[in-house]
């Protein structure tokens, strides 16, 4: 019993006394590890840029992507104007994938019509690739016309351009008047400046009065209606507009005199003197100055569209096009053509089939001998458009070909013929044949069952890399856009501004 405790006594004391152990024994805690932060993507939106003849550029908003789900950009956020319409957004307009240059928007513009096809539009500034922005640096501005201070530090002083020659009017006017000339204010015209009135006298105050006007501008009172001529060398100013001198020669008007208030009685006003003709503005010699031409309205007509993208923190744009070997695209086209052409014949033959006769089917017994049935004759394709892209980046091309169909008018018959839209896309497979991913034919009466469509061009919409394509979209609720993306076996629609949230 005494050895027992003596043992349990020292096991008690070692178990009090620290022990030194090896670092790599005592198992260290762990830091804690940082949660990461979960990336958020930047919005992407999709937009089409449209260039007008006279050189403007507009931007249409189509599509914005937010956490991975489309919405219209055209009310997105409009509070009062949508989002991807704020001022300073920059968009990447591209061709086929190829950046072609960058739309700043510095406005937006609001249509409160109902049914309008682009409620909002975008306006601002275009740079092509290549070019560099220009350089705006602030100056002073000019002086006014009319102040004229650079002699010193005197007070400006209000003076005219032709200072000089009005003063030497004046003063040739006084000179051959005598006592200065008055104005018929009744009558509504005046003299010369340098004729009298028929009795020789003058009044005094308005004599004094009406010599300043004259000397001030004795170029813009029209000629005197009486036949009495006044017997001094200054210009006058006939009914024309154009100035007369003493032999009876007359000199064309200038541009600054013309937008001068004239009073004129009985006769129409001149048109503004052309800027074809010089710094001066006068016309040809002895006939009237021509009018400048209008200039083309901002809606005069689209002439090219492209499609646009922002995002800050997107993909760098990447071509989308398809390069053919010689011969290749041709083929495809026409391999292109022959499908659709059977795809018209399929359509107006389930129209036929399922259109009510209004004369009673005769019956098919009979005496009558069977005829044959007629064959059917290939439609006509107009306005063309054949396109292929590498959608896929891995050269394989996906097709698409839209066109304008219409069979030929039967003999004796003046009625013109309906007119099809087609809308072809398809791919190759493994054997080189053609697959289709989307048929699309209509008329003017089924835009409700299928819509006519118009290629923009691929674009990347989502920012995977890989190319969708954006189309125009005509229905009978209106017109809007589409994006689809192409798969293995048909296109995939990922936003319809029709039925947009």
């Amino acid at each position: 019993m005494v050895g027992f405790l003596a043992f349990m006594a020292l096991g008690s004391a070692a178990q009090e006394r620290p022990q030194l152990k090896r670092p790599g024994e005592t198992p260290q805690e762990r830091p804690s590890e940082k949660k990461k932060a979960k990336k958020v993507k930047e919005p992407r939106a999709v937009g089409i840029v449209e260039f007008n003849s006279n050189g403007k550029a507009t931007l249409i908003p189509v599509a914005i992507l937010i956490e991975g789900k489309f919405y219209d950009a055209s009310a997105y956020k409009a509070d009062p104007v949508p989002m991807a319409l704020e001022v300073g957004t920059v968009y990447e307009a591209e061709e086929s994938g190829d950046s072609q240059g960058l739309f700043t928007i510095n406005g937006a513009l609001h249509s409160k019509s109902v049914g309008s096809a682009h409620p909002w539009m975008g306006t601002g500034t275009y740079l092509p690739k290549g070019t560099e922005a220009p350089k705006t640096t602030r100056k002073a501005e000019d002086v006014p016309v009319g102040l004229d201070n650079s002699s010193g530090d005197e007070p400006p002083r209000l003076t005219r351009k032709d200072s000089s020659k009005a003063g030497g009017a004046a003063d040739s006017s006084s000179a051959g008047s005598g006592s200065g000339s008055g104005a018929g204010e009744k009558g509504g015209t005046t003299g010369g400046g340098a004729s009298q009135p028929a009795n020789g006298s003058s009044g005094g105050q308005s004599s004094g009065q009406d010599t300043t006007k004259g000397a001030k501008a004795p170029a813009e009172k029209p000629e005197d209606p009486s036949p009495k001529q006044p017997a001094s060398a200054a210009p006058t100013v006939s009914d024309k507009g154009s100035t007369q001198t003493s032999g009876g020669e007359k000199a064309e008007p200038s541009s600054s005199d013309y937008y001068r208030p004239q009073l004129r009685r009985g006769k129409p006003m001149e048109t503004a003197p052309s800027s074809e003709d010089g710094a001066t503005g006068v016309g040809k010699k002895g006939g009237t100055a021509q009018p400048v031409a209008a200039s083309s309205p901002v809606n005069a007509g689209t002439i090219r569209v492209a499609a646009a993208v922002s995002d800050a923190a997107g993909p760098d744009p990447q071509t989308y096009k398809f390069f053919w070997k010689t011969g290749e695209e041709e083929e495809r086209r026409n391999q292109m053509l022959a499908l659709a052409a059977d795809e018209v014949k399929a359509y107006v033959a389930a129209l036929a089939k399922n259109r009510i006769s209004a004369r009673p089917v005769a019956p098919k017994g009979g005496t009558g001998a069977h005829k044959a049935q007629a064959k059917q004759a290939q439609p006509l394709f107009e306005n063309i458009q054949f396109r292929g892209f590498d959608l896929w980046l891995t050269n394989q091309p996906v097709m698409i070909l839209s066109a304008e169909a219409h069979f030929p008018a039967a003999e004796g018959s003046a009625s013109a013929t309906e007119r099809y839209d087609v809308m072809l896309v398809t791919r190759t497979d493994i054997y080189g044949n053609l697959r289709k991913l989307y048929s699309g034919v209509t008329d003017k009466f089924h835009l409700d069952v299928t819509p006519r469509l118009e290629l923009i061009d691929a674009v990347d919409a989502d920012g995977d890399s890989r190319g969708e394509l954006l189309f125009r979209e005509s229905t009978d609720a209106g017109n809007g856009y589409l994006i689809y993306r192409a798969t293995a076996d048909k296109l995939w629609k990922l936003f319809d501004s029709l039925n947009a949230e």
